[in-house]
């Protein structure tokens, strides 16, 4: 195989999230078969896969961004061999499209849940009918591909390829863990631990209102550990603020019972606090507008043989293994929530070696080789 493949896209580190780290190893995977050319924000250019060739736009005024990558993005094809387009969100659909049928070439984009769930009126007229005219959808879940034929794409036009994650994950540090339960006072604590974004789709707040608490009053030594902070340049504006889940946890006199580490980029910290936590909560309130894709970290979380806990709403039944890596519970029932937490505290049944197997099926390297297949399809 060897394709000259095209990525647009807005969503590459050091901004943080899901879709950040999938495209950035969408674009190193296919970079290991094929040229591989980016257009992204001017900061993503120091951290972006070695095999690739970078042109940058500004992130933001997003109008300009878009403004821009569209001009490089044709000049790339008036004077470099360029076979595929490919979009990383369906926010550069229509860059790839356009200029796929300008050049006669081949368009795909990758969806999102939030990409084909919304309900903001001028997306939905302006965008979504590019994304319907693309060559090939790839959707990241089950539930996406369920919401691409609600807006009326193609069947044959979708495949579903899930996000990876790093797989072996890397070793377990005990010097690390050590050090992080010295710092947090972790000692002798059964540790809850929440990775993301704080956005009001994600529910810590609601979490910490309707369910810490009841885990507290049974198990008093529980802590939850907070990783991740409000995100400053994401698109999606419904957002949870720290200040407001302290707030509620003050209201429930269980600031001691909670940490905010903010984002961490350090990979050997990040790992070895999945390894130290007993849980992972993943709370996503079931928003119809604004749908959960997938939920990478709870395959995140399993690679290190840690079990998730979560509501059973959007892509989240495609990356959780109900009594196999973890629990799916009914969306919003924090009641049941709160005592899947308790009983998995007091008497683990998952096994580490269970959810260490069930997120081998998700390494880069397969959604790298299932993204190759469809593009030369």
């Amino acid at each position: 195989m060897n394709n000259n493949i095209l990525i647009i896209t807005r969503n590459l580190p050091p901004l943080v999230g899901g879709m950040e780290r999938l495209n950035w190893h969408i674009a190193d995977e296919l970079s290991k078969q094929n040229k591989v050319t980016i257009i992204s924000h001017s900061a993503a250019k120091k951290l972006a896969p070695e095999n690739v060739k970078f042109y940058k736009a500004p992130l933001s005024p997003l109008p300009l961004f878009l403004i821009l990558s569209f001009l490089r993005a044709f000049w790339i094809c008036m004077t470099q061999p360029t076979d595929t387009l490919f979009a990383g969100s369906g926010l550069t659909a229509p860059i790839v499209v356009i200029l796929a049928k300008v050049f006669r070439k081949k368009s795909i984009v990758y969806i999102h849940g939030l990409d084909i769930g919304t309900n903001n009126k001028i997306y939905n007229l302006c965008w979504i009918p590019f994304i319907r005219q693309a060559d090939q959808i790839i959707a990241n879940s089950s539930p996406t591909y369920q919401l691409c034929i609600q807006k009326n794409i193609s069947k044959e036009k979708i495949s579903i390829i899930h996000p990876g994650v790093s797989y072996p994950p890397k070793h377990k540090n005990e010097k690390i863990i050590q050090t992080l339960r010295e710092k947090y006072n972790l000692n002798d604590k059964q540790v809850l631990i929440s990775v993301g974004r704080l956005t009001e789709r994600k529910g810590m707040n609601e979490f910490i209102d309707q369910c810490l608490s009841k885990v507290v009053k049974a198990l008093p030594n529980t802590v939850l550990i907070i990783i991740g902070d409000t995100p400053n340049q994401s698109l999606n504006k419904n957002l949870q603020s720290k200040e407001l889940i302290l707030t509620t946890a003050k209201k429930h006199k269980l600031t001691n019972n909670i940490i905010f580490t903010g984002n961490i980029r350090d990979d050997d910290v990040l790992a070895n606090f999945y390894y130290l936590a007993d849980l992972h909560v993943f709370p996503v309130k079931h928003i119809p507008h604004d749908p959960e894709g997938f939920g990478m970290v709870a395959i995140e979380a399993a690679a290190h043989g840690t079990p998730t806990i979560a509501f059973a709403t959007g892509g989240i039944v495609d990356a959780v293994s109900n009594g196999e890596s973890g629990y799916l519970i009914n969306h919003q029932n924090y009641e049941d929530l709160s005592q899947a937490i308790i009983a998995s505290l007091l008497n683990p049944v998952l096994k580490k070696q269970q959810c260490i197997h069930y997120a081998a099926n998700f390494s880069w390297k397969n959604m790298g080789n299932k993204i190759n297949n469809s593009i030369f399809s």
